[in-house]
């Protein structure tokens, strides 16, 4: 899957001139918690920077609500965009593949980035987004099980679970070959009714089964 697939291309702009008042009560109307800042060419936005929430209520004496409906008085802080802003962040494209741009977000401890084709902005993609993406792979409403199971370096587990599938006339959902603590691990999302029979020749051919998630799943009640 490619960044393209998950981002929001609506993006809410300013530009550096912008008051950080303004840019608080256009985050505030809109339920967002960031802005692009651009410089409007002919060919479309070009990115300056990024604003954030926590930018703008930094910029602000402690006793001022920069997202109050009303608005602080613009005397307190006649700050702009420009001077608060995050310049030149970290971007990725729309052909990027999504785990690069999640992996970029949790090394550099970031919740957005700015999605960028050529010099010109086509969207934002956020963790939110991400987390859409990763649970698209694994969720489904049909019955069956998500089964995690070790497996040696270098194995085809998608030879193994297709044969399986084959077998016991089950449907391969999602599969996604990952590591946990150094030793590599198969997560499989298979639907059908033969869930047990898959598990008992998983056993047999032996390999470890780690965890297995049944649905539609029904969370423990707490008493």
């Amino acid at each position: 899957m490619n960044v393209s697939m998950w981002i929001t291309r609506d993006v809410l702009t300013v530009v550096p001139e912008t008051p950080a008042a303004e840019a608080a009560k256009l985050m505030a109307q809109n339920h967002v918690r960031r802005l692009m800042v651009v410089e409007k060419w002919a060919d479309g936005p070009h990115l300056l920077g990024i604003i954030s929430a926590k930018d703008v209520i930094h910029a602000f004496p402690p006793h001022v609500n920069p997202f109050a409906i009303e608005g602080p008085d613009a005397r307190l802080t006649p700050t702009t965009v420009s001077q608060i802003m995050t310049a030149n962040p970290r971007t990725t494209t729309p052909d990027s593949p999504i785990e690069e741009a999640a992996a970029l977000m949790c090394a550099h401890k970031i919740g957005a980035l700015p999605v960028l084709r050529g010099k010109i902005l086509a969207g934002i993609i956020t963790e939110s987004d991400v987390f859409r993406a990763f649970v698209s792979l694994l969720g489904s409403d049909e019955k069956g099980a998500r089964i995690t199971f070790d497996t040696t370096k270098g194995e085809d587990v998608f030879e193994l679970v297709g044969k399986l599938a084959k077998r016991k006339r089950i449907r391969i959902i999602s599969l996604i070959w990952t590591e946990q603590d150094q030793q590599p691990v198969c997560v499989v999302r298979i639907a059908g009714e033969g869930v047990d029979d898959v598990l008992d020749d998983l056993w047999s051919s032996g390999h470890i089964v780690i965890n297995v998630i049944r649905f539609p799943f029904v969370p423990e009640q707490k008493v």
